[in-house]
């Protein structure tokens, strides 16, 4: 999976040491109301299309670029849903990442779902009583985005 040169940059400076990076994620519905996942390439797990925000860039706006760069699908970004901190991770190479994570409820626009760059394997479409094995977060993120009250989730 590509690394963000931000990121390489920072890796030629501290090494595999600890880094703290914002991400975001998006659950996205279709008018059907099927949610669209991906097949990650790296561990072949089902996810919600997340990716990290470049520097400067708007939160949402880095969502909508990374599930059109992933999965060719154009979104607009409904609502904020979740914050979350996801890691310590540590990465095949050694390096450790803890990410600072805002999830968003997403309304499909126009495109097609498909394998749109080398960070999935597959992209589909599944119906909410037929989603593959999620992990617990990415599962609860969409039971939540299903049932979305306009109240953001948060750990306090």
């Amino acid at each position: 999976m590509p690394t963000p040169e931000f990121v390489v940059a920072l890796r030629r400076k501290i090494g595999h040491d600890p880094l703290w990076l914002p991400g975001v994620g998006g659950v996205v519905f279709n008018d059907d109301g099927h949610v669209l996942l991906g097949q990650r390439a790296d561990n072949g797990r089902w996810t919600i299309i997340t990716g990290m925000v470049d520097p400067g860039e708007e939160p949402a706006v880095a969502l909508r670029r990374e599930v059109e760069e992933e999965t060719g699908v154009v979104v607009e970004v409904e609502a904020l849903l979740d914050t979350g901190v996801v890691g310590p991770i540590t990465f095949p190479n050694g390096d450790v990442c803890t990410f600072l994570t805002l999830d968003f409820r997403c309304r499909w626009v126009s495109g097609t779902a498909r394998v749109n760059d080398d960070e999935s394997l597959d992209v589909r479409w599944f119906p909410p009583d037929g989603l593959p094995a999620l992990n617990p977060r990415h599962l609860a993120l969409v039971h939540a985005a299903r049932s979305f009250d306009g109240v953001t989730r948060f750990v306090s």
